[in-house]
């Protein structure tokens, strides 16, 4: 009985430990740094320790020993510590203490899971700009926060013969980042095109979700999703395409002469914001140019607050340190304001589907045939093989477990002489949805069995989502009919061929097919198409009514069936586990796209700013897709003409991007001026956030704020914008400005012409007058056209809450 109330005790216990990031009203590193007059590198790393040795001291202080772990101490952008407590009361005494400016709790973070450079017309309009495919992105160094690197990929082999990993110089400063070694992960994985790479866990081991035998103490790759993310940013160029036996091609980064710094944070199970934020300091302070968060957080703080949270300064300071973020804007949609990267400062993702498709299909011995996927090889020869149901030649009575026969996930039940040189109808249950189950299994199945293929069909128990493991490669013939229709269909077939007693055991199968392999591209020009699954805006405390004027996403990159680097030790998708590349899907796989891409800008023109780089993609953005019509967005059931909330700007258009014409600037101040325009927001908060206050004369709106958009959340009556453009086109040039409005809105601007020299730049006022109350928002755009053959494209989206005189 004792015993029993000791471990009703420890479980109570236990649920009262929690993870908290607290900051600190002291400068960090970089606002110490900033206010020496050329303070050395021994005097920062001084000040470093003392901040982190600070930490111990406030916390020995204040907290009864074993009543705490510290978990990290932030120093180089904030100020602060994570700290895992055991209860509430360890909280409270923290709370309200002198020294403390704000205390956040810990919320976990989740994955949002080539040809693609042909397809953006990379090889032809970038690179060799920019020296060739090896040379593009020289100089730069993209920091992935992800779920690690597989050092051993040929995607990932040394650039140089001295394979060391010594200081690098970029084409912002040195950079100064380690190689961490541990399981899997020798001194030897940094070898000149991986430069740097650590891991962040400490959140993990605290919550009890990170397992030292499936998630490894190293930057090594135990899931693939950051394999897959670091190799589509910056991949090494021309590298063969090998699954299951088969060539698909040949892949190569965005940038394939850049870099990689690996910050692994993400685990099969997902992460922690406090070992992200960790990741990310440490990342800034190593000096990476770019950063690629294929992350977002599992929920999104609520109200004003939202802005404020850890993670959004982090990244806010990121940035004011010339860092650009690229993050993913996760996979909600089509769900309106479903967006994970909201703050403006933050460069967020959308994507895309690209022409490229893999279709397979079957043709039943009727003549008939029915469309399905599967990276699978053909029956042999032309011949027709007869088709059996998993559950018509199984052994009767027998059990397998969790899991039901249907699944073919077990060779035991299955009658050897009724399924050898026949193709087995499986079924996709909800054992699949459950991880119970996985295609891969079937194939392996299959194979063991000496069936001659599979057919995959769906249920209406387990409804019209997409199923999982579609993009999996085999080596044995199979195909998977994702939707009711072709599942209904092949059944209708197989049932009217298939005699069976009074009992429904069956007793002869005379239906017969061949699968025709889909393991050959086709192409079609009909892209890019906004996903299905991209996050959609307007901006996610628009959600709240406030009027915060944001525009989300940002910019649209390929994010659909992606081939890319994976790590063979895979846990975190069994479909692709043993393989060395993976075809996936999702914001996640659209991010690493624009982080590339930033990279080869950055290359380009080195002291531009994030935000310089961010208005140089969305200005020049593709709004049609490759046949000249408008760029569409997938639905649930339907395609739309895509709007900025779809797709940002537009499509990446790498190719202009590099030759904008004119650009939007933004500095840490207006992002600050932002941040004091936001309804709900006081000083004192901004103060505690960013250590410093709001100026006197505040803005009047969030929608003043320096971007290459014009947002309105709420138009009443009548308010003026103002956009400043810098001349980065390399000679004087003239442009005329003109404007489409959306619909409810009139719009006047000046000037209407303009003439502005070399780096030079130029006010743009903007009055919006409501003309009727939309009580939605509709969209417009305002064209700036150059005499030397610059477009500069600025979409609007307006809100009119109430017309003029009402």
């Amino acid at each position: 009985m004792e015993f029993i109330f000791l471990l009703i005790l420890l479980i109570s216990h236990l649920s009262e430990a929690k993870v908290f990031m607290v900051l600190m009203e002291e400068d960090p590193v970089v606002s110490y740094k900033s206010k020496q007059a050329n303070p050395s590198h021994d005097d920062a790393m001084i000040y470093k320790a003392r901040l982190s040795s600070g930490h111990d001291i406030f916390l020995e202080s204040l907290l009864q020993r074993g009543s705490y772990t510290k978990l990290y101490s932030y120093t180089h952008l904030l100020n602060g510590f994570a700290v895992h407590v055991t209860s509430e009361k360890v909280l409270k005494t923290l709370q309200n203490v002198k020294g403390v400016s704000a205390i956040h709790e810990d919320i976990k973070m989740k994955k949002l899971t080539t040809h693609t450079p042909e397809f953006l017309g990379i090889p032809t309009g970038v690179w060799p700009t920019l020296g060739g495919p090896m040379s593009s992105g020289e100089g730069v160094v993209i920091g992935l926060i992800d779920t690690g690197i597989n050092p051993y990929h040929p995607s990932f082999t040394s650039r140089s013969s001295s394979g060391a990993n010594t200081s690098f110089l970029t084409r912002s400063g040195k950079f100064k980042g380690k190689c961490v070694t541990g399981d899997l992960f020798p001194s030897t994985a940094c070898n000149g095109k991986i430069i740097g790479a650590k891991y962040f866990a400490r959140a993990a081991i605290a919550a009890g979700k990170f397992n030292a035998t499936r998630d490894y103490m190293s930057p090594f790759d135990a899931d693939g999703h950051g394999s897959h993310t670091a190799s589509t940013a910056a991949g090494n160029h021309r590298i063969p395409v090998i699954a299951s036996n088969f060539n698909y091609g040949y892949a190569s980064g965005m940038a394939p002469g850049a870099r990689i710094a690996v910050y692994k944070a993400l685990y099969s199970f997902g992460g922690y914001m406090s070992d992200v934020v960790a990741a990310v300091d440490q990342a800034v302070e190593d000096g990476v140019d770019i950063l690629s968060l294929s992350i977002g957080p599992s929920r999104v703080p609520s109200g004003p607050a939202a802005f404020l949270n850890v993670l959004e300064i982090e990244l806010l300071l990121a940035t004011k340190a010339g860092v650009l973020v690229a993050q993913a804007a996760g996979n909600g949609g089509p769900s309106s304001s479903s967006i994970l990267s909201f703050s403006p400062w933050i460069t967020s993702v959308a994507a895309s589907n690209t022409d490229r498709k893999y279709i397979n299909s079957i043709k039943l011995g009727n003549g008939h045939s029915i469309i399905g996927t599967g990276l699978a090889p053909p029956t042999a020869g032309e011949v027709l093989f007869p088709i059996v149901a998993a559950i018509d030649v199984c052994k009767r009575n027998i059990t397998t477990g969790l899991v039901t026969i249907e699944s073919c996930q077990n060779t035991e039940p299955f009658i050897l002489s009724l399924v050898r040189g026949k193709i087995i109808i499986c079924t996709y249950t909800f054992d699949f949805e459950f991880e119970d189950a996985s295609i891969a299994t079937v194939a392996d199945t299959i194979q063991k069995v000496g069936a001659a293929g599979f057919i995959l069909t769906t249920t209406p128990d387990v409804g019209s989502e997409q199923i999982k493991g579609t993009t999996a490669t085999f080596q044995v013939p199979g195909i998977i009919l994702n939707n009711m229709h072709s599942s209904s269909a092949l059944w209708e077939y197989y049932n009217s061929y298939t005699t069976r007693r009074s009992s429904r055991h069956a007793m002869s199968f005379t239906a017969t097919a061949r699968i025709l392999g889909g393991r050959q591209a086709i192409y079609n020009g009909q892209a890019p198409v906004v996903a299905s699954y991209s996050s959609r805006g307007p901006d996610v405390i628009n959600t709240l009514l406030k009027t915060v004027d944001v525009l989300k996403p940002n910019i649209m990159a390929p994010g659909s069936s992606i081939w890319a680097a994976w790590s063979p030790n895979s846990e975190g998708d069994q479909d692709s586990k043993g393989h060395h590349f993976a075809l996936a899907s999702g914001t996640s796989m659209a991010t690493p796209h624009i982080a590339g891409a930033a990279a080869l800008i950055k290359q380009k023109h080195p002291n531009w700013s994030p935000a310089m780089i961010t208005s140089a993609m969305m200005t020049t953005a593709d709004i049609t897709d490759r046949t000249g019509v408008p760029i569409l967005a997938r639905h649930t059931k339907q395609l739309a003409p895509a709007t900025p909330f779809d797709f940002g700007a537009g499509f990446i258009n790498v190719s202009r991007a590099i030759d904008p014409g004119l650009v939007f600037n933004t500095k840490f101040n207006d992002y600050v001026e932002f941040l004091c325009a936001i309804p709900g927001v006081d000083d004192m908060s901004v103060r505690r956030a960013v250590g410093v206050g709001c100026p006197k004369k505040r803005k009047a709106w969030c929608s003043d704020l320096n971007t290459a958009s014009v947002t309105v959340s709420n138009l009443v009556g009548s308010r003026m914008v103002t956009r400043k453009v810098i001349n980065v086109g390399g000679g004087n040039e003239t442009y005329k400005v003109s404007i489409r409005e959306p619909l409810g809105v009139k719009i006047s601007v000046s000037p209407k012409v303009f003439r502005i020299s070399t780096m030079a730049s130029r006010l743009i006022r903007l009055v919006l007058d409501a003309t009727e109350a939309t009580k939605a928002y509709t969209f417009g755009e305002m064209l700036l056209q150059g005499s030397q053959n610059h477009v500069v494209r600025v979409p609007i989206a307006v809100y009119v809450g109430s017309s003029l005189g009402s």
